[in-house]
């Protein structure tokens, strides 16, 4: 077989389709393998260079085939999406990476580690646990209420309206006895939820980089941690502004002939990250908007007064995600703003000061 510079693999379940080229481009290797055989393959293959699209399971892929010797790289699935001929198949998608991962401008996703991965699960069951508890929550009050027993909004009056419950004898037997069985699917619930967010405070506070984010207003252990996780190399960003485009807090552009024309938010990146910051962006803003806002900044307040309080918010989180890049590569802790004069710029630019005169943009 000819020397494989480049091979591109479409992973699946139980097919692993293989396609490589030559130093002269030309296609060498095309191969259907299964899970069993693809060790033993890349085992006799000489190091060359592998693509796979970024998924599931191709981070362990790409630790396995690491330690093999080869150089591999993952692609994001909406860019080799282009390069996908006529048709769709296992054989046209492995071509396709191969292809895409020979342009120079191409972005890969970094590799995650399998610790990384083992943490990023606290925020998975986090997230599950949560839900099944406002689920939960939500059938609770609704079956009191047809009983005639409501309680005031919030999570925490579930609880007291479930002992309500228990000590109500006018309602059905039946009724208490299933009440009651609820009651104690929520207590494990709320244990469970317990015992995770204690093992994320604990890797919080084991983390430096996230110990020094949780500084930034509205950023909390729980943001900072997620930060912290699903940023495992912020120096591959050129500056704050691509971070925040990554995570999808950017207008979207959609400008020709010279005529910018910007839209709503491209909702690209990471959906669990961007929620976070936007909710703790709103956390900041509603404190201020009540006047108990210790970090009311003079251009967020202005902007509150122009702009609905949810484009505030997002233009909040952005600005935020600025922030933490710049502190997450240059090691720095936030600063807080000192009192603005005339023709300085904006406070919030001011947070975070690197050696010499490196600043955040105004």
């Amino acid at each position: 077989m000819e020397q494989i510079i480049r091979v591109g693999m479409d992973t699946s379940k139980h097919f692993f389709q293989l396609h490589g080229v030559n130093a002269a481009e030309q296609p060498v290797l095309r191969k259907k393998l299964r899970r069993k055989e693809m060790v033993a393959f890349f085992e006799k293959l000489p190091p060359t260079v592998v693509g796979i699209e970024a998924c599931g399971g191709s981070h362990h892929w790409a630790r396995l085939l690491g330690s093999l010797g080869h150089e591999v790289k993952l692609l994001p699935p909406q860019y080799v999406k282009p390069y996908v001929k006529r048709g769709k198949n296992d054989a046209a998608d492995a071509e396709a990476v191969c292809e895409a991962m020979s342009r120079p401008t191409m972005r890969f996703v970094p590799i995650k580690s399998a610790e990384s991965q083992a943490t990023l699960m606290l925020f998975g069951m986090r997230d599950r646990l949560i839900r099944n508890r406002t689920q939960l929550a939500n059938a609770i009050r609704g079956y009191a209420a047809e009983f005639g027993l409501t309680a005031a909004k919030g999570m925490y009056k579930v609880e007291s309206l479930l002992e309500r419950i228990a000590a109500d004898e006018n309602l059905p037997e039946l009724a208490r006895a299933l009440f009651a069985l609820h009651a104690k699917e929520y207590a494990q619930l709320q244990a469970e939820l317990e015992t995770i967010e204690a093992k994320l405070m604990a890797w919080h506070r084991e983390n430096e980089c996230s110990r020094r984010l949780a500084q930034i207003p509205a950023v909390g252990p729980i943001v900072a941690s997620l930060l912290t996780m699903k940023t495992p190399a912020p120096e591959l960003f050129r500056s704050g502004r691509d971070f925040a485009a990554w995570i999808g807090l950017t207008p979207r552009d959609h400008s020709t002939a010279g005529k910018p024309r910007l839209g709503v938010i491209t909702r690209a990146g990471d959906e669990a990250l961007r929620t976070a910051m936007v909710v703790g962006a709103t956390s900041l803003l509603r404190q201020v908007r009540a006047g108990r806002g210790k970090n009311a900044l003079p251009w967020l307040v202005n902007l509150l007064k122009r702009k609905p309080p949810k484009l505030a918010a997002v233009a909040l989180a952005n600005k935020i995600a600025r922030i933490a890049w710049k502190m997450m590569v240059t090691g720095e802790n936030y600063r807080k703003p000192a009192v603005q004069r005339p023709g300085m710029c904006s406070l919030s630019d001011q947070s975070v000061t690197v050696s010499g005169e490196t600043k955040l943009p105004c």
